[in-house]
């Protein structure tokens, strides 16, 4: 049902975009914005790993330097069916994990120091499982694709809103007095629909790396219990983190600011939990 809700959701991405587009620049407005969008957010895809580990500090480990999380790693990825990630530490005290690349042969798992020094062995077991899942699922590629289709309809929605200052609109909507302030209402509005939109395939792509997690580890109990320390972890020691980045983490980072769960980049962690410990054989 989250695939099937993320394809939906981006085809809401896709709709809003042609939209838009239709709307103020026609079909060449639409393809301007899509490929200058598709062209950013390309690069970002293929250097996304160096980006993400330079801007934390993460340090790339090796068995003899790390065998207990390198094992663990390597262990997991095998039962998963997926080749050996490289595995980075970042120097933060806050406890959280996530998982770059973009694909399964250039991929990443990176976790904080603080992370190993709270959980036991099946919490820790079950985070990476979690951002296995997310490389198996190859989710860098999707929100990649949303950030795409986001950017454009952003891009759109400035090109709306400069137009609207100087005078722009069709005339037959000025005519019908709806030129100038349907372009205000889309420039206004369009950003927050598509941030919506991408927010929530963020949301769904957590459950399915949630659900991937207990599977490959087994033990959905340790995961479950790893996402309510990392939660409480993250209220009282928050990690100095880039919006932008947000939605890599396997808890969100940004938890002890004041952000509307609307645009949130992850569920809510009571209902993570709900879902792992109804797993649970009774």
């Amino acid at each position: 049902m989250n695939t099937i809700k993320t394809a939906l959701l981006l085809g809401g991405l896709t709709g809003l975009l042609m939209l838009i587009g239709g709307y103020f620049g026609g079909q060449q407005g639409v393809v301007i914005a899509f490929i200058f969008a598709l062209v950013m957010n390309f690069g970002s895809y293929w250097f996304s790993d160096k980006i993400v580990l330079s801007m934390y500090h993460a340090q790339e480990v090796t068995e003899s330097q790390a065998p207990e999380i390198f094992t663990l790693v390597r262990n997991l990825a095998l039962r998963a069916s997926l080749p050996m990630p490289r595995v980075y530490i970042i120097p933060e005290d806050t406890p959280n994990a996530f998982a770059t690349g973009r694909d399964e042969n250039h991929a990443v798992v990176a976790v904080t120091q603080g992370i190993l020094r709270i959980l036991n062995r099946e919490e820790l077991e079950g985070v990476i499982a979690h951002e296995l899942t997310h490389i198996k699922n190859r989710d860098m590629l999707v929100s990649s694709i949303a950030a795409t289709l986001a950017g454009a309809i952003v891009m759109l929605a400035h090109m709306a809103q400069w137009a609207a200052i100087f005078g722009g609109g069709s005339r037959d909507r000025e005519n019908d007095g709806g030129g100038v302030i349907g372009l205000i209402a889309m420039a206004i509005l369009a950003p927050i629909a598509a941030t919506i939109i991408q927010m929530a395939i963020s949301r769904s792509r957590e459950y399915d790396a949630d659900a991937g997690g207990a599977h490959i580890s087994g033990k959905p109990y340790g995961l479950a219990s790893a996402l309510e320390k990392l939660s409480r972890a993250s209220q009282s020691i928050p990690l100095q983190a880039n919006p932008s980045t947000a939605h890599l983490f396997i808890v969100n980072p940004l938890t002890g600011r004041s952000f509307m769960s609307l645009f949130s980049t992850h569920p809510p962690i009571e209902e993570r939990v709900a879902r792992l410990r109804a797993m649970l054989p009774r």
